[in-house]
């Protein structure tokens, strides 16, 4: 690093986040030479930043952690990351028996856990999803109750203080939370500000609280909180996850379950 002597660790960590604020995505190879150090140094930065939700390692290199301002219409999450989804609906497919009452956030990642609960006898399902509620109508042997709300089209959901009263009034077992941004910084958050009620009111009225989204939405932080990850007693996610984001996750005593799907590698 010529006549200044190498950088400190802390000093290389903030070298690689300016660079990331004008590069959105960094190879491994050009921080070993913009820096001066060996690739597993590199690593190690990497992993450091992304355990404190600052980055986000994808494969070969690191992405900055990015703000989301507007949150997929349903059309566009119903043809993302299917695999991924359904093998973590195989995964939160464990949580459920006979006669649980389960809220299911809208989307469609918690909507892959249908299949599931019809197989289960005496299962109540609480939704604000419109497109959930839907599928489960020829299922007679499940109970369904939709919380009502403000429609929000692009989801085809219900939002808003009536939806979350309506679920603060009720008690269930198990809720599934989704999510459209998460990550260790920001926990998991929401672009828009009338999902933020709704997802804290099911997380409060539940005995358990898993949050399923997929690695993909991982590293990504919306404008309004919902609450830190440390609330959920158990993460589902894909093996997209970096080792040093799930290393952080368990750090903060959240169980984690890594879905694999068909064609993944094991860990």
């Amino acid at each position: 690093m010529g006549e200044t002597g190498p950088l400190i660790p802390d000093q290389r960590r903030e070298a690689i986040l300016r660079r990331l604020h004008d590069d959105p995505v960094l190879s491994v190879h050009q921080l070993t030479q913009m820096l001066g150090v060996s690739h597993m140094t590199v690593r190690r930065d990497i992993a450091h930043l992304e355990r404190q939700g600052l980055a986000v390692s994808v494969a070969g290199g690191v992405r900055l952690a990015n703000g989301l301002r507007h949150e997929p219409v349903f059309a566009e999450k119903a043809v993302a990351d299917a695999p991924e989804k359904e093998a973590m609906a195989t995964a939160a497919a464990a949580l459920l028996r006979d006669d649980i009452i389960v809220y299911l956030d809208a989307g469609t990642t918690t909507a892959a856990l249908l299949p599931a609960i019809t197989r289960r006898t005496g299962v109540t399902v609480i939704t604000n999803d419109f497109a959930i509620v839907d599928a489960l109508t020829p299922a007679d042997h499940v109970e369904v109750l939709h919380t009502g709300g403000r429609l929000d089209h692009g989801n085809r959901s219900s939002v808003g203080l009536i939806a979350a009263e309506t679920i603060r009034r009720l008690n269930c077992d198990l809720a599934v939370i989704s999510a459209n941004t998460w990550d260790l910084a920001h926990g998991l958050t929401s672009p828009s500000s009338a999902k933020v009620e709704v997802k804290r009111a099911a997380i409060e009225s539940a005995s358990t609280a898993v949050l399923m989204a997929t690695s993909s939405k991982f590293g990504l932080f919306g404008m309004y909180d919902v609450a830190p990850l440390r609330r959920f007693d158990r993460i589902i996610t894909d093996s997209g996850l970096g080792e040093a984001a799930a290393d952080g996750i368990r750090d903060l005593g959240v169980t984690l379950d890594i879905a694999t799907a068909d064609g993944d590698d094991a860990d």
